[in-house]
């Protein structure tokens, strides 16, 4: 009776680490899924860089990841997208946070239904007053007002900010700070994100502003137009031009010179770290106690060929 006793307690015990190790496994294959959420037309080439770095992540750490976007800049859409991310329940939303008044109280409520939300490359000044968990990006004015003053160095007095998504507050903000970077002496000049607009727009403001000598852009999208009308030109040792963001377009006019300064904010980076960020939590609750700067940092000539080949990979 003894042995039999001792047997049954054993095949007891068996057939329990059995049924744990079969939910464990069961556990350990089931896939966080997180929903990124941006205003990046498919055009604009920083974000599938964003993209490419989340996917990789994803693909790292075993999630599962849904992309969304509007297919022009549609605050009304992109809030319909964000909305939508909501009633899914995911484990995680990311999203640029890109007007307050329009996505606001929808990342309000995602917070109150449980729903960790971090914030990538615009809003971060506010994200965390609707419970956003972190913000990963730039400060958008500081790095204007360092492109003003960059411009200044080269002997600049005023410049112009060609703004082509207005009502974007990150975009606002970078052309806040360079007006303010040059004491006010520079002017905000909107634009759609038409190429032929673009440039039709700065050369007529140019040929109107005769004391105008820095010209910023706020994409690469923005900055291919300017460019090309600049060589078109003859015109780019008469002005000092930078931008914003980086791409293939972008590299190879600052290799080649026609392009002072790009501002690098590592767009790779606020599509990596929030997925792993929101693994991390939804796997053992940890995420880092503030948040993530991942620029402004300035590519010139000078260290332009050191990005070229990470360009290529899709990473810069």
């Amino acid at each position: 009776m003894a042995r039999l006793s001792q047997w049954l307690l054993a095949s007891v015990a068996t057939t329990a680490l059995m049924a744990g190790a079969a939910q464990a496994q069961e556990t350990a294959e089931e896939e966080n899924r997180f929903v990124m959420v941006t205003h990046g037309v498919p055009s604009d080439p920083f974000w599938s860089v964003v993209k490419n770095g989340a996917e990789a992540a994803a693909d790292l750490v075993g999630a599962e990841l849904e992309y969304r976007a509007p297919s022009t800049f549609d605050m009304a859409k992109m809030q319909q997208l964000v909305q939508a991310a909501v009633a899914s329940q995911p484990d995680g939303l990311i999203l640029s946070f890109t007007d307050e008044n329009a996505l606001g109280s929808v990342v309000q409520d995602a917070v109150d239904n449980g729903i960790p939300v971090i914030t990538i490359n615009s809003g971060g000044d506010v994200s965390n007053d609707y419970g956003a968990r972190l913000h990963i990006g730039q400060s958008e004015y500081e790095a204007g007002k360092q492109a003003a003053e960059r411009m200044q160095e080269t002997g600049v007095e005023k410049g112009v900010c060609v703004n082509h998504e207005q009502g974007n507050q990150g975009l606002d903000q970078r052309c806040d700070g360079f007006v303010d970077g040059f004491d006010g002496n520079a002017d905000q000049l909107a634009t759609t994100y038409d190429p032929t607009n673009i440039r039709n727009a700065i050369v007529a403001y140019l040929n109107q502003n005769s004391d105008v000598r820095g010209v910023l852009t706020l994409s690469a999208l923005a900055a291919d137009p300017m460019i090309k009308a600049m060589r078109e030109q003859g015109a780019t040792d008469a002005f000092t031009l930078g931008t914003f963001d980086l791409s293939p377009g972008i590299l190879e006019a600052l290799d080649a010179g026609d392009l002072d300064f790009a501002i690098d904010q590592q767009q790779y980076m606020q599509g990596y770290l929030p997925v792993m960020f929101l693994d991390q939590f939804a796997k053992n609750g940890l995420l880092p106690a503030g948040d993530i700067a991942t620029g402004p940092g300035f590519v010139t000539q000078e260290n332009a060929a050191q990005v070229i080949e990470l360009s290529s990979q899709g990473i810069r």
